[in-house]
């Protein structure tokens, strides 16, 4: 703690040896590493982080459309980096609001994609299920769809939800089951739910209802 009280995160400088390991990055040694990574990764380089994550990223990726500049896709990628996602896929513009990503953007892959005509090719060359979420009156229940182990995972924007173009490009279409007042849920709500879902089935194994 500071003289203010306020917590630190991270860990100080490194005491005594070094370890010489070439994944550790001297400048954090030498000043402390206060990034919001787990232990394991602590006085780690980015490139070795990266490359570490790669050995056990999930089969699923999520897609973003980004039309409006939603603020939401920060905290989609930050969530995608939480589960260990194998990409998130931007389409439309290529710029998009990365401060609820909270710096986690650096340790997953972006792919961008111009149009959903773009991302859906990319679908076909990879046999990539695309998996649209929303809730239109053709949707299918998230809770009761056996989510295939590799697939794309595409969200809309925060109010229009999915573009019509990518709600007909789309295999299936989930909708998320709600309960009160509100036709939807937060865009980067329904992503963290949805992710879950995908772990829940093919880390935990457990079957859908």
């Amino acid at each position: 703690m500071t003289e203010d009280s306020t917590p630190q995160v991270g860990v100080g400088p490194w005491t005594g040896p070094w370890p010489v390991s070439e994944h550790f990055d001297p400048e954090l040694l030498a000043e402390g590493d206060r990034r919001n990574v787990v232990d394991r990764y602590r006085y780690w380089k980015l490139d070795a982080i990266v490359a570490d994550l790669d050995t056990t990223r999930h089969e699923f990726h999520v897609g973003v459309e980004n039309w409006q500049h939603d603020l939401n896709i920060g905290s989609v990628v930050r969530t995608a980096n939480a589960f260990n996602a194998a990409a998130v896929h931007i389409v439309g513009r290529r710029r998009w609001n990365r401060r609820g990503a909270m710096v986690t953007d650096r340790y997953q892959h972006i792919i961008h994609h111009p149009s959903i005509d773009d991302l859906l090719q990319w679908c076909t060359d990879t046999d990539v299920p695309l998996i649209g979420i929303d809730n239109f009156p053709d949707s299918v229940p998230l809770e009761t769809y056996d989510l295939p182990r590799r697939s794309l995972l595409l969200f809309g924007q925060e109010g229009p939800g999915l573009s019509e173009e990518a709600h007909q490009a789309s295999t299936a279409v989930l909708s998320i089951a709600q309960y009160g007042s509100t036709r939807s849920m937060n865009a980067a709500a329904a992503a963290a739910i949805t992710m879950h879902s995908w772990v829940r089935r093919h880390v935990y194994d457990q079957p859908v209802a």
